[in-house]
């Protein structure tokens, strides 16, 4: 650990479904930087059925790469000595499937939905929310637990005080269900009750010979006020103590490593919330995989996680397709095709999920989907992350039952500050730009918002590390994680094409004086590059908002990326042309203005 007891070599691994990555983080002059990545295949599985050996060839790649000894033979050399050794090794992991659950409470739009917002936010799947007014009888609550053999149960309701028949009803059909774990068979299944005090009593009689019982704190103590920090917490030490330790070789690991092993997801919504805290913004990140897109907020400094578990880029890609519609992915393509050489490429990719895009036409359908795919999770994701239930009015029981709907979403486009997108079609496109757009037309951002990508997805990996070293994990996440596309502005609000929407005034870096009136339905983008900054005045016409209220000018401080300073006057709510030579030209002229697809 060398002078002062300082940690001044740092080694983090995530071990994916698919993938083994580990990285090298080095002070350097007083500062925290990645040095070098490394990655192998996933051994959890047949032939080898041992995770850490793809951990040590990952490692192994590290050490090549960058001519740091970090290994001997199979023991990591503590602490670090010159060009040996590591003060800190850590791991996130997915593989094996990753942490799968089922909640349940006793209102679907209450407890159940607390307990759901608990269990993703700890980096879950949740694979069914039962509730007793869900609309299914006890026997086939019972069926389904059964049927679908979760890793962990979740189980709540009530607010303390408060009655205890209907929660004490959920933990019969859980007892009745006698539920089996998906791993190892020679233990029992964990749960985890967080329910009402007062029935803490009936529940323990219930189920503490049948499963793996523990209790924490309500995660609705009052209606007015939601208390989840207890419950992902026991999710973390379950998913190590029962889950992690069921799959192969995840023990030898977990006896390496200077820290517990943490669900993947969980990892980078913990990484997104510290940056969140640590400058006071509000953020929305987004990972979008072969199987699944998590999408994580901060809002009001309240964090939230959503997967769509079957809108996916490969695997699931088939899923977008249905879910989304033909009209609305082929809305996007920039060329005429025939509905069905659309249909037939999106299978392929389904059956060959390895494949990348062969030619420039495949490329541009491929990322048509991941706007669908991208702007379906977001939409599942805003009506999640709501205020709570119940807490404006006096409620009787009967009513509660009978509500159906959140309340207002946090999701408030115009406070966004920064935009973040991560996984292959994201950070992998062959062009910033065209990772830039993607995230513009799914997630429509309004007022001034900084777009970024994760530039080779070590998210994971420095949300572990922020928990044990928060300005390691800040610092690398800032300067090397982290690649800037730009800031866009987005007035809302809608008009005709050509009539007047935006006044730019600004002196970029390069001396050029702008003085911009830009109709309604352009985009324009601005050389301004990363580390640059300009300070610009910005009038929008009458009828639109760029945050200060209707026709209000607005004065501040841009920053570039990658790509500029990008204008979208295109209007919110944004709507493509319905002519579909008008669409088509459309969208040529845009992504000509972002050069994305230079000739």
């Amino acid at each position: 650990m060398s002078e002062n007891g300082k940690i001044r070599t740092i080694v983090a691994t995530d071990c994916g479904s698919t993938t083994t990555k580990a990285i090298l983080i080095k002070l350097i002059d007083g500062e925290y930087r990645l040095v070098v990545r490394g990655e192998a295949p996933t051994t959890v599985e047949a032939p080898f059925e041992d995770v850490t050996r793809g951990v040590l060839n990952a490692v192994r790649e590290v050490e090549e790469l960058s001519g740091h000894t970090i290994l001997d033979g199979e023991t990591f050399i503590h602490p670090s000595e010159g060009d040996r050794g590591v003060d800190l090794y850590l791991s996130t992991s997915s593989a094996g499937g990753g942490l799968q659950m089922m909640v349940a409470g006793v209102v679907k739009s209450m407890t159940a939905e607390s307990a759901e917002r608990a269990a993703l936010g700890a980096g879950a799947i949740v694979m069914d929310v039962l509730a007793s007014n869900d609309g299914r009888l006890p026997h086939e609550q019972i069926e389904r637990i059964r049927h679908l053999r979760p890793d962990m149960i979740l189980l709540s309701g009530g607010i303390d005080g408060g009655t205890v028949t209907h929660v004490v009803e959920l933990g019969q059909v859980v007892a009745a269900a006698d539920p089996k774990p998906r791993l190892g068979m020679g233990y029992n299944l964990p749960v985890i009750y967080a329910g009402n005090v007062n029935a803490r009593g009936e529940v323990d009689d219930l189920l503490k010979e049948k499963t793996a019982l523990s209790m924490v704190d309500n995660l609705r103590p009052v209606l007015e006020r939601e208390n989840l920090g207890p419950a992902r917490e026991e999710i973390h030490e379950l998913f190590m103590e029962h889950v992690m330790a069921q799959a192969p070789g995840y023990n030898k690991l977990m006896g390496w490593t200077d820290s517990p092993i943490m669900p993947t997801p969980g990892a980078v919504g913990s990484i997104m919330e510290t940056i969140a805290e640590r400058r006071g913004i509000e953020v929305v990140g987004v990972d979008i995989g072969g199987a699944t897109t998590d999408i994580f907020s901060v809002f009001q400094h309240t964090f939230n996680r959503t997967v769509s578990a079957n809108l996916g880029m490969s695997y699931s890609v088939s899923n977008v397709l249905a879910e989304a519609g033909i009209e609305n992915v082929m809305r996007w393509v920039p060329f005429k095709l025939p509905e069905l050489a659309v249909r037939n490429r999106i299978k392929n990719k389904m059956i060959r999920p390895t494949t990348v895009p062969q030619s420039l036409e495949d490329l541009k359908i491929e990322q048509a989907i991941a706007r669908e795919a991208l702007r379906l999770a977001f939409i599942q994701h805003k009506s999640f992350a709501v205020g709570l239930k119940g807490v404006q009015q006096e409620r009787t029981i009967s009513e509660a039952f009978s509500q159906s709907s959140s309340g207002e979403t946090l999701v408030n486009m115009m406070d966004l500050d920064i935009l973040v997108g991560s996984g292959g079609v994201l950070s992998h496109a062959p062009r910033r730009q065209q990772a830039a757009l993607m995230m513009i037309d799914a997630f429509l951002p309004e007022g001034i918002t900084q777009l970024a990508v994760d530039s080779i997805f070590m998210m994971p990996q420095l949300g572990v590390l922020a928990a044990v070293h928060e300005k390691a994990a800040t610092e690398v996440f800032e300067k090397d994680c982290l690649i800037y596309l730009g800031t866009l502005v987005a007035p809302v609000g809608t008009s005709q094409e050509g009539k007047p929407c935006l006044k730019i005034e600004t002196t970029l870096p390069n001396g050029t004086v702008v003085n911009d009136d830009i109709p309604f339905g352009e985009m324009v983008v601005y050389p301004l590059g990363v580390d640059e900054s300009v300070k610009a005045k910005l009038t929008p016409a009458k009828g639109f908002n760029l945050g200060e209220g209707a026709g209000k000018p607005l004065e501040c401080t841009l920053t570039g990326g990658v790509v500029g300073l990008m204008v979208d006057t295109r209007g919110r709510p944004f709507e493509l042309p319905t002519d579909e030579h008008k669409r088509v030209e459309k969208l040529e002229k845009w992504a000509k203005a972002f050069d994305a697809y230079p000739a």
